[in-house]
């Protein structure tokens, strides 16, 4: 290829053929939303790339799709021949004419969500965080609840307002109650927080009443995203008890805009940590090959300064044991299903993935380098997470970001 194509990506470049997410793009010249793959600074017209190439019908159809989710109904099967096909027409020189025309500088396309999510769970699978949340409102008491390490625990959130990196977060309002307060009151919530986390997206759906085997995970989470799950803490404290989240969270939940395929990971499977008590066996993953734990490092910046660095590596319970769990009694999968883990943060205080935990709830604020002090967020306040994981030969997959900036409550 000639050093001026924009096929002649570094090797060491974090959307790099080793990696190939997807996503959903429009330009200004052609606003119509369709499926596109981040390749170096360029996004492939996935579906126009097919045309041109004289890719097969089926092929042509599922990649020429408005969004993700054609694909991801269709299997394993075919995210690995799309996979392929991807990774020819982008690598070998004999299709070089006929994809160029197809790539777009990614700093000209919009961005958008990239598959219909059709229901959303949000998991607790860290336990340096569930331990620190734990300590911060139980001191001297067990960190952990006593169900804490038989079961990934879980809620289930409001799939219609998971909304795309970039969409601006609108502080909630609610009840909210302090310990000392003779009664609740009514307003913003005044205690706005991040938690850093992973998702997994479903393609593969499952029948109602069937149970998926965290040994079949791999047959249905098609690819991971980035999530920020915002948090109105004092609107959660006063609602939660005694079931789960709901106002406190449900208001909105962002996610990257591009889609790792879960194929893109293999050199990033890790031993998830071990773990100190027996599971039942519907939950024992101990002994799969590759294992599922992901060594996936996380970035968290707050106003362009970096606050953290989560480790997914640390996270007790793995993405086979969630959806393991998530379909024991029988629910079913739907595809564009999104299950997300749960905070990340690891064992040391610059690994923490929430401000709850960084501030200690607020007792101990962030000293930012533009002379700043956060206890929780401000409006105004721009969160970014980002991340990456170990790619083949010492490359690095880059997940992109998912961004949100506090908008003032209505």
């Amino acid at each position: 290829m000639r050093s001026t194509s924009p096929l002649a990506v570094p090797s060491d470049a974090l959307f790099g053929a080793h990696n190939l997410p997807y996503g959903v793009f429009s330009t200004a010249a052609d606003p119509r939303r369709r499926l596109g793959v981040a390749y170096g600074e360029y996004v492939l017209d996935a579906g126009a790339a097919a045309r041109a190439t004289g890719a097969s019908a089926g092929l042509t159809a599922l990649l020429s799709a408005p969004s993700l989710n054609p694909l991801l109904a269709a299997g394993r099967p075919e995210w690995t021949r799309a996979r392929a096909a991807l990774t020819a027409w982008l690598t070998e020189a004999a299709h070089q004419g006929a994809v160029e025309p197809c790539l777009v500088p990614r700093a000209e396309v919009s961005l958008y969500l990239p598959f219909e999510v059709a229901d959303y769970v949000d998991f607790y699978a860290s336990e340096h965080h569930a331990a620190n949340i734990g300590r911060i409102f139980r001191p001297g008491g067990d960190p952990l609840t006593p169900n804490w390490k038989h079961l990934p625990i879980g809620y289930h959130g409001r799939a219609g307002t998971v909304v795309v990196s970039g969409t601006p977060v609108v502080r909630p309002c609610g009840q909210r109650k302090a310990p000392a307060d003779p009664a609740p009151g009514f307003g913003p919530s005044s205690r706005l927080d991040i938690e850093a986390e992973v998702g997994f997206v479903v393609g593969t759906p499952s029948p109602q009443g069937s149970r998926v085997a965290a040994a079949d995970a791999d047959a249905h989470v098609f690819g991971v995203c980035l999530v920020n799950d915002w948090s109105a803490r004092d609107i959660q404290a006063w609602e939660y008890v005694p079931l789960g989240p709901f106002l406190g969270k449900s208001f909105a939940t962002s996610v990257s805009p591009w889609v790792v395929p879960l194929d893109a990971l293999a050199a990033a499977r890790v031993a998830p940590p071990v773990r100190d008590t027996e599971p039942l066996p519907y939950l024992d993953d101990r002994a799969a090959r590759p294992p599922y734990g992901l060594a996936i490092d996380l970035e968290v910046r707050l106003n362009g300064h970096v606050v953290a660095r989560p480790p997914f590596a640390a996270m007790y319970w793995t993405y086979a044991q969630m959806l393991a769990h998530l379909t024991v009694n029988g629910a079913s999968l739907r595809t564009g299903d999104l299950f997300a883990s749960g905070t990340v943060s690891g064992p040391d205080p610059l690994t923490r993935g929430a401000l709850i935990e960084l501030t200690w709830n607020g007792e101990r604020p962030l000293e930012l380098p533009d002379g700043t002090r956060r206890g929780f967020l401000a409006d105004g306040d721009e969160v970014t997470i980002t991340a990456t994981a170990p790619g083949p030969a010492g490359s690095r997959i880059g997940f992109g970001e998912v961004t949100g900036r506090i908008l003032p409550a209505h």
